[in-house]
């Protein structure tokens, strides 16, 4: 029903909002950026789609990232033993990741392997990476090119950023359940994630780019700017290093041509909007960015269920 574009902690937040007004979760498929993930430990670590689906499990730690209450034994072991810990995984985290790394060294697609995941924690909404194919986000900081978790953790994200580019990008494509989800939605959603690495990995894939400019159903964005700022994270140096204003009309600037509304904090000229407190520290606001979009596409013809327009707040 609700095809989702998403990273790991705007989107992932939304994600949980609609799992929530939805009456079978799995009437959302989210579609999560691969570009971060990275092979450490020996295992495969897809942080965007685990993230997404921590929230959805309401598993996820306050720090926003992990899963919460989890050990560090297996850190604390290899740091004892000289072994450098630049990207720390707990305990159980490192443990769902060996479920998936089992199966792709089994020969098993990467969305074979990410459900393998889901149905460790009882996640009945779809987490489907974009692609099964490799594709990997690049930075290049003070004249040294960078995988992009080197960049955030060793390189503390500092600048300036001079490039990005995301490797595979051209070769990739989007899986079968990917396109089915955009093909068969009656409403696709570009969740307030970072426009350029979060998001911007997913329509770097020519076939997702395509399915949203030639959509039939309503699509709307949500704006990652609150105040005229990022919450957290990286997404006001790289939307200045790529020439994105720091607003929804920034925002909706770059994804013209796959979107019909938004939903922001400010006004956007142009293009139908709703204004809302774009904040989601806590359920209510979770459930009030959701029901928000929710308005905003039946507002554009969005051929939502009885049911669900029920628990949206009519506007006169």
């Amino acid at each position: 029903m609700i095809a989702l574009l998403s990273g790991g902690t705007g989107g992932a937040k939304l994600a949980r909002g609609f799992a929530q007004l939805l009456g079978d979760p799995a009437d959302l498929a989210v579609i999560a950026n691969v570009g971060d993930d990275v092979w450490v430990y020996g295992v495969h670590v897809s942080p965007d789609p685990d993230l997404v689906t921590y929230w959805l499990a309401d598993l996820i730690d306050d720090r926003g990232f992990g899963i919460r209450g989890d050990s560090w034994r297996v850190m604390e072991a290899l740091e004892q033993r000289g072994q450098d810990t630049w990207f720390r995984l707990g305990d159980q985290d490192l443990a769902l990741c060996l479920l998936r790394t089992e199966r792709l060294r089994a020969g098993q697609r990467q969305t074979v392997a990410q459900q393998a995941v889901a149905d460790a924690l009882g996640v009945r909404a779809r987490v489907l990476p974009a692609t099964d194919q490799p594709l990997r986000t690049r930075v290049r900081a003070a004249g040294a090119w960078l995988d992009f978790q080197e960049f955030m953790i060793r390189r503390r994200a500092q600048g300036p950023i001079e490039a990005v580019e995301f490797e595979g990008a051209d070769k990739a494509a989007p899986t079968r359940e990917v396109a089915a989800a955009l093909a068969s939605a009656r409403l696709i959603v570009i969740g307030p994630s970072n426009p350029v690495i979060s998001i911007g990995p997913i329509l770097a894939i020519a076939g997702v780019r395509a399915a949203l400019a030639d959509r039939q159903v309503p699509a709307i964005a949500v704006s990652p700017f609150v105040g005229g700022h990022a919450v957290k994270g990286p997404t006001d140096d790289f939307c200045r290093f790529a020439g994105i204003e720091a607003s929804a009309s920034g925002v909706a600037r770059a994804y013209a041509g796959l979107i019909d509304g938004i939903v922001a904090d400010e006004p956007v000229r142009g293009l139908p909007h709703r204004l809302v407190d774009t904040l989601m520290d806590d359920e209510p606001g979770r459930l009030r960015v959701a029901r928000t979009v929710l308005e905003l596409a039946a507002e554009l013809g969005a051929a939502l269920p009885p049911t669900l327009l029920g628990k949206v707040t009519p506007r006169s």
